[in-house]
């Protein structure tokens, strides 16, 4: 039987976007296919820069004809402030909603962590399992308060979630990188069902359709395990005394530390090939490319 585990996501809050307009309005401006969401269904997705760099990401709920967007609480007002502004005419209705209601995750939290059932909760607004990879949960959007006693889990704290999801692999906007500073490849987006490449345009798409077709992203994020904890945010991964990413989230666990971080496939492979330490700061590190991902380290010897 799994272990399950909930935590209200503090650090998360909610805007729905409703109106008649609603669904063209979403479906001209971010990168996941909006019509093609069912009734019920979500999507990572994100709000890119013209230059195709990423300016939001969040996940998006359908749920009677109007859309949820679970975005972090940090950037909530302005994230609502942009999209009124690209509103214009359209007949769309923007609305932020409450401080009671909130974003719950539900998890497996055992090491081989899998999709946790349905529990069909009466007062949800929204109940799904996580659209970037199954073996995350559950999202459950709505009152946290009168949800969060009927599940049948263990209490956690947001340090637990971060590191289930830090373990599967999954980066975030904030906790991960900077917004405004890098592409949905970088961020693993496309990998985890954010970015559609057959849908029509949308801010930024030509950059990010460019870089898919081509196959010339060569910075992801991937994992990263030490036997020791690992530096804050933004801590520079060097081989050879040189730079090859920089650390992006991290947490202690019993044998030692895992991380997230994005860095140069092309470095990484050079420094596997000649035998180089990779190191956080000042601790040595071995990388992980995540079980879900479709990419790999190139060939040797092709840094500049």
């Amino acid at each position: 039987m799994p272990t399950l585990s909930y935590a209200h996501l503090s650090d998360r809050s909610l805007i729905r976007v409703g109106g008649a307009d609603a669904q063209h309005f979403l479906q001209n401006l971010v990168t996941a296919d909006i019509d093609s969401m069912v009734e019920g269904g979500a999507s990572a997705c994100a709000l890119l820069t013209p230059q195709g760099k990423i300016l939001f990401d969040f996940l998006i709920y359908r749920q009677e004809g109007s859309y949820l967007l679970d975005v972090p609480s940090a950037t909530a007002a302005d994230f609502l402030k942009r999209l009124t502004f690209y509103r214009l005419r359209a007949k769309v209705d923007l609305e932020m909603l409450p401080e009671d209601f909130g974003v719950i995750a539900l998890w497996d939290d055992t090491a081989n962590a899998g999709e946790v059932p349905d529990s069909d909760l009466e007062g949800a607004l929204a109940e799904v399992t996580d659209p970037r990879l199954p073996a995350l949960g559950k999202r459950i959007a709505g009152p946290v308060a009168d949800l969060a006693p009927k599940l049948h889990a263990t209490a956690a704290d947001l340090a637990a979630y971060d590191r289930h999801r830090i373990s599967m692999g999954v980066p975030e906007g904030l906790k991960d990188f900077d917004y405004s500073d890098i592409f949905p490849h970088d961020a693993d987006l496309d990998q985890l069902g954010g970015v559609s490449f057959s849908k029509g345009c949308y801010v930024g798409q030509e950059v990010v359709s460019r870089v898919h077709h081509r196959g010339t992203a060569r910075k992801r994020f991937v994992q990263i395990e030490s036997s020791a904890a690992l530096g804050e945010k933004g801590t520079d991964i060097t081989a050879d005394g040189k730079s090859a990413g920089v650390l992006g989230s991290s947490a202690v666990t019993e044998d030692g530390a895992v991380g997230l971080a994005l860095l140069r496939l092309d470095k990484v492979a050079q420094a596997k090939d000649n035998g180089s330490p990779l190191k956080c700061g000042d601790t040595e590190i071995l990388v992980k490319l995540p079980d879900w991902a479709s990419f790999s380290l190139p060939e040797p010897n092709t840094a500049d």
